[in-house]
């Protein structure tokens, strides 16, 4: 059976399929149990292709892939309210504020998080971010007009909202921005390719798939030269500046998932390891003293898929859990 945390983050995914702005614009087509069943009708296609404002009602709990402007009011007390936010890899999230009627003083508030929140699991994770817990949050109750502009770190960002009148508001603009360099991804599919680069930066940067998967890494430039362990007490990159690691677990932050794998030299050809976790990140630690790249592609696991691959394949793990 999927554990809380899949559950959740399943159903954020397919919310966020199922939505894609403005299920108005939904259309349903046939398909098999691993292909996807919503997808966004040629309305919207041509409604943004040609350059208009998107404009759709926020709902209490929502998610948005999007860009345009987004409005809630409440039509009665609205205590626990989130908006996600995600982006391509690729991309930074960036939220303006409109317009916005709430009651400070009345214990209503509007605040923003740089990444994703859940059952007290965050992403990046504290070690992968580079600003500390609380300077992630944006309070509007605090910065008020001082800050009317908030960028994201990553494609993910997160909106907490409590409003007690019903009437009160806000009208929000989101916008997205080109990250040269993507550092902390999660994605929004169970299947993809990615290149990460690390430029002489000291930072550590984390993929994160909501899924179980067979990842392949078939192309990894560090620094120096070492070797590929399988995580054991005695082993590992720890006294490595510059490694990746694979990580495998049942909640959102890496800091607290457990340690597969570690690659610790560059190689050209093909790692590849099947991880039935319920939550799969690749993460790279950089020392700065270096470029650091890492090439793979991922897909979704089969529970049926047993056979072992001709390629360089590492161990399994996780499959109780799925």
């Amino acid at each position: 059976m999927p554990s809380a945390f899949q559950f959740q983050c399943h159903f954020i995914l397919i919310f966020l399929a199922a939505s894609k702005g403005e299920t108005r614009y939904l259309e349903v087509r046939d398909a098999g149990e691993d292909e996807p069943f919503l997808l966004l009708s040629e309305d919207l296609k041509r409604e943004l292709s040609a350059g208009q404002i998107y404009r759709r009602s926020l709902r209490c709990i929502d998610m948005l892939s999007i860009e345009g402007q987004f409005t809630f009011t409440a039509d009665q007390p609205q205590l626990h309210c989130a908006t996600f936010f995600i982006g391509e890899p690729e991309e930074l999230i960036t939220i303006d504020y409109d317009f916005v009627n709430i009651d400070c003083q009345g214990g209503d508030f509007l605040k923003v998080f740089d990444g994703w929140i859940l059952k007290g699991e965050k992403f990046p994770s504290s070690l992968d971010h580079p600003l500390p817990t609380s300077q992630r949050y944006v309070d509007f109750c605090e910065s008020g007009n001082i800050r009317r502009s908030i960028s994201s770190s990553q494609n993910v960002a997160m909106m907490f909202f409590r409003i007690h009148q019903p009437g009160n508001g806000f009208i929000v603009t989101v916008k997205k921005n080109t990250n040269l360099f993507p550092c902390n991804v999660i994605s929004q599919t169970p299947s993809g390719r990615f290149t990460m680069v690390i430029p002489h930066q000291h930072r550590n940067c984390s993929f994160s798939i909501i899924y179980p998967v067979v990842i392949k890494i078939s192309d990894l430039i560090l620094g120096h030269l070492n070797g590929l362990f399988l995580k054991k007490p005695s082993a590992g990159c720890a006294g490595v500046g510059d490694f990746i690691e694979l990580l495998g677990g049942t909640g959102l932050d890496p800091s607290k998932m457990f340690p597969l794998a570690d690659l610790c030299h560059s190689f050209h050809g093909s790692a590849q390891m099947k991880i039935g976790c319920d939550n799969t990140v690749l993460r790279m630690v950089s020392s700065g003293k270096h470029i650091n790249r890492v090439t793979f592609e991922y897909h979704q696991l089969d529970l049926q898929e047993t056979e072992n691959r001709k390629e360089n394949s590492i161990e399994e793990f996780c499959f109780p859990s799925i």
